[in-house]
């Protein structure tokens, strides 16, 4: 098995390349059309398997998603590990009731629990749940040391899916207990809520790694470009989630991120092209 350039965030060895996965999950960001196109591609844990090998091979065994929800992607995952040996370690993004009830902290210490007991190293709040918790008057995350006690108590690392770039800032101001941020950054500015900018220097202040999101803005720009901007820019701690929709396409990312950090050109077939261009050397 190859290797990746590695991370470590809270004591765990990560791949700064870690495993997306709306491209197996029916997430496109494109339409309900190509939700179901993916949706039907990845039907059961076999299908996803020739995609997470190319990860594995070349070194990259993290992968991020609502795992302990999603019970199609804990098999994929349980079913690669099998195949190839590896163990893949999870970065789980669960959902879960933040209402200040105790009903609803039931629910969620149950999601958190559910978490563990798939064996996730990692449990960061779904960004549409933490983000009900923002304060941006106060510049505080409320009642979010419960949900991160919690998290530490089931024996895994806490963490914020982070959408609202401020999140990393309040965190970091209150000290809050967590080992990661996830972040979308992308040179389109693609669901960013704040310019590129602004998010880079967020980045780049932040005191725990980061795990950036939607490096190629959900395909609105090419992985050479996106992959590239990404890693030019984040910093040695920092990791890029990449997702892919084929075995094919993982390799092509893997072969961009390694060029991009060696300092050299990627190598990669060109494009195909009805009429071919003398400029480009096609015959």
């Amino acid at each position: 098995m190859k290797t990746f350039p590695r991370t470590t965030v809270g004591g765990i060895s990560l791949p700064r390349l870690l495993i997306g996965t709306n491209w197996m999950l029916g997430y496109s960001h494109t339409g309900a059309a190509a939700d179901r196109g993916i949706r039907e591609k990845f039907q059961k844990p076999e299908d996803f398997y020739p995609l997470l090998r190319a990860y594995l091979e070349n070194g990259i065994d993290a992968l991020m998603a609502p795992v302990s929800t999603t019970p199609l992607c804990l098999e994929a995952i349980r079913y690669a590990e099998d195949k190839s040996g590896h163990k893949i370690t999870i970065i789980d993004t669960p959902a879960m009731n933040v209402d200040d009830s105790p009903q609803a902290r039931a629910e969620a210490r149950a999601v958190i629990r559910r978490s563990a007991a798939i064996g996730s190293d990692f449990c960061l709040i779904h960004h549409t749940s933490m983000e009900q918790l923002v304060n941006k008057n106060l510049r505080t995350i409320t009642r979010l040391p419960d949900y991160l006690s919690m998290i530490r108590d089931e024996g895994m690392l806490p963490g914020l899916s982070a959408h609202m770039p401020e999140a990393i800032t309040y965190s970091d101001e209150n000290e809050y207990d967590v080992e990661t941020y996830i972040q979308i950054f992308n040179c389109m500015g693609f669901l960013m809520q704040v310019e590129v900018e602004a998010v880079a220097r967020i980045i780049h202040n932040a005191k725990k790694p980061v795990m950036t999101i939607k490096p190629m803005a959900a395909g609105r720009t090419t992985p050479f470009v996106g992959l590239n901007f990404n890693w030019a820019v984040l910093r040695d701690c920092d990791m890029i989630t990449v997702g892919a929709g084929s075995e094919a396409e993982a390799l092509e990312d893997i072969e961009i991120s390694r060029a991009a950090l060696e300092r050299r050109a990627p190598i990669l077939e060109a494009r195909s092209s009805p009429v071919a261009q003398s400029i480009l050397g096609h015959k």
